[in-house]
């Protein structure tokens, strides 16, 4: 399946279009997605607190890596003189997760990694919600960590075009990281590395790219018991009878929840879409990155929201509400779902147990269900990128940086070290069942994993933990040491989903072999406005919703969004742009 979606989806692809992200999630949040946790203020620079001395070595700074002629790992020996590279993890401000500069892991990469090879390794704390600004500051100073990592290609494109990148040599970087480099050409990466030309992208490995299984939303299968419903409902129009008779029934007074949308990639209206999509439309205001207003499928969207908010199903007073509040509502009783990665360790799943321990949840799974009635596919979704974070070398990088962050890259894609990273301790983060590994419960306190089991230390690499089959992965993720079994919901969502991609309801936003310019210019003004937009929108009288999304839609598209509709749509006609898969 993975190989097959793949082929199909460069079958839709312009012959020599350059790299480009497919886009990911959350995260969301969320496979960034919209329920990400709110961003943290971005920190300074940080050092792993940690002995980084190593014997120099004989041979020359220039030749490392490739002193001996046998590529990768064979071939390295340390730096004569020490060097050191500073890698981008994501700061996303959630409570539990150890600080950024200063945990276990890094130390454990300081000493099996950097010290061997007289490599200092620093992480670079980057806000989540504010990446743009993050790098802006860091490139400001002149201090861009050594690479520079993004889901999105919009990004990436806008930091070769400010100078934030540097091209580099393909055959150093095989020679250097084979193992990386072989896997990005058995998975026909290596077209996709270029712009304009010129090498600037590594791109890292996302499987089971078409489905964002990992995102799961959890609902109050107790109180849809308690109204005779078996499983959430597919439908707006039984969704919509299934608030009112919770809210009718006492059982619980904003169903829906709600908090503040603040963040790039909120409001996906994939499912107000018209399917087969139109190719332009699906090219000029189909990314998620920037909300689509003025678009007919955000007003589908919008509309849905002003209804569930005017029909008191939405929290009123959502919009000062953030995710934190918002997740603990749903722990408390007082909404009906939240949403968040799989992990054996899920903090809201915990604590809504102990806080109810009576209580039932479901899964809600992916359906093929088209809502005719309202002309909507409910389950339809942004399918992910068919590779993880793209990568470029900072400008700011010396060469022997350069040759240093591409070992690191090359010794994180190593199995023990990635697996130790992803799994952590045998007996203390996970326990081995049947030749695999099955997560546990960390009890311990020094050595507890960075969000979701170091997602963001090794998504250099990969974007997501594989060992055995997928319902194997599933059944090692999944949440550990409650009540409830989800292993079997999760597996079924994920087919869902896969059945949502094969029918064409789960693509791939468009990306473009040239910087759109108005996108970096206009992206910041454009969000702020959209939260303010949104908020109007959503809470206006449902007879003046349509007046006034006309309104602000025209404000939108004057404060830049006509000019990157314009921009996207002249390069889609240049043909500098992927094409919908047939």
């Amino acid at each position: 399946m993975k190989k097959n979606y793949l082929q199909k989806l460069m079958a839709g692809a312009l012959a020599g279009v350059m790299a480009m992200s497919m886009l990911a999630g959350c995260g969301g949040g969320s496979s960034e997605t919209p329920a990400e946790a709110p961003a943290a203020p971005a920190e300074s620079n940080t050092e792993t607190n940690t002995d980084t001395s190593a014997p120099a070595a004989e041979t020359p700074a220039a030749d490392t890596a490739e002193a001996s002629g046998a590529a990768g790992m064979e071939g390295w020996e340390a730096f004569a003189d020490n060097v050191t590279i500073k890698i981008p993890v994501y700061d996303r401000g959630v409570e539990g997760v150890p600080a950024i500069g200063e945990n276990y892991w890094e130390t454990w990469i300081q000493e099996n990694f950097g010290n061997t090879y007289n490599i200092t390794v620093e992480f670079e704390p980057i806000t989540r919600t504010d990446v743009l600004t993050s790098y802006s500051l860091l490139a400001a100073a002149e201090d861009l960590p050594t690479i520079l990592m993004e889901y999105d290609y919009p990004k990436l494109a806008q930091w070769a075009n400010d100078g934030y990148l540097t091209t580099y040599d393909l055959d150093q970087f095989a020679q250097i990281a084979p193992t990386y480099y072989n896997r990005m050409v058995e998975l026909d990466q290596i077209q996709y590395t270029t712009m304009n030309d010129e090498r600037y992208f590594v791109l890292a490995e996302r499987p089971y790219y078409n489905t964002n299984y990992t995102f799961v939303t959890f609902y109050r299968q107790d109180w849809l018991d308690q109204i005779g419903l078996d499983k959430y409902p597919t439908n707006w129009a039984d969704e919509k009878a299934m608030f009112q008779k919770l809210k009718d029934e006492g059982i619980c007074d904003y169903p829906a929840g709600g908090h503040m949308a603040s963040e790039a990639g909120v409001d996906q209206n994939y499912a107000f879409r018209a399917y087969p999509q139109d190719e332009l439309t699906w090219a000029t205001v189909g990314h998620y990155a920037i909300p689509a207003l003025s678009s007919e499928a955000q007003k589908g969207f919008l509309k849905r929201e002003n209804e569930k908010y005017n029909l008191g199903f939405t929290n009123p007073e959502y919009y000062i509400t953030d995710v934190e509040t918002d997740k603990a509502s749903f722990v408390n009783g007082s909404s009906l779902f939240y949403s968040g990665y799989i992990s054996a360790d899920m903090d809201f799943v915990t604590a809504f147990y102990e806080q109810n321990p009576d209580g039932k949840l479901g899964v809600k799974i992916s359906e093929n269900a088209v809502d005719s009635a309202e002309g909507t596919v409910p389950y339809a979704f942004r399918s992910n990128n068919p590779w993880g974070m793209m990568i470029g070398f900072s400008s700011q990088a010396t060469e022997d940086e350069i040759k240093a962050a591409m070992m690191y890259m090359e010794w994180m894609t190593q199995e023990e070290n990635l697996f130790t990273m992803q799994w952590g301790n045998e007996g203390e983060h996970y326990e081995t069942v049947d030749g695999l590994p099955s997560q546990i419960e960390y009890t311990g306190s020094d050595k507890t994993q960075g969000f979701n089991n170091n997602k963001d230390y090794w998504c250099v690499t990969i974007e997501a933990r594989t060992a055995g089959t997928i319902e194997d992965v599933i059944a090692a993720s999944s949440p550990k040491n409650i009540p409830q079994d989800f292993t079997q919901d999760i597996i079924d969502n994920y087919k869902g989903q896969v059945a949502l991609a094969d029918a064409g309801y789960a693509v791939v936003d468009c990306n473009f072999s040239v910087v759109i310019e108005s996108e970096g210019e206009y992206q910041a003004t454009l969000l702020s406005l959209y939260t303010e937009y949104r908020d109007q929108l959503v809470m206006c009288k449902p007879e003046e919703f349509d007046a006034l999304y006309d309104e602000l839609s025209q404000k939108y598209l004057d404060a830049g969004y006509q000019a990157i509709i314009d921009e996207r749509e002249a390069a889609y006609n240049a043909g500098s742009s992927t094409k919908l898969p047939q």
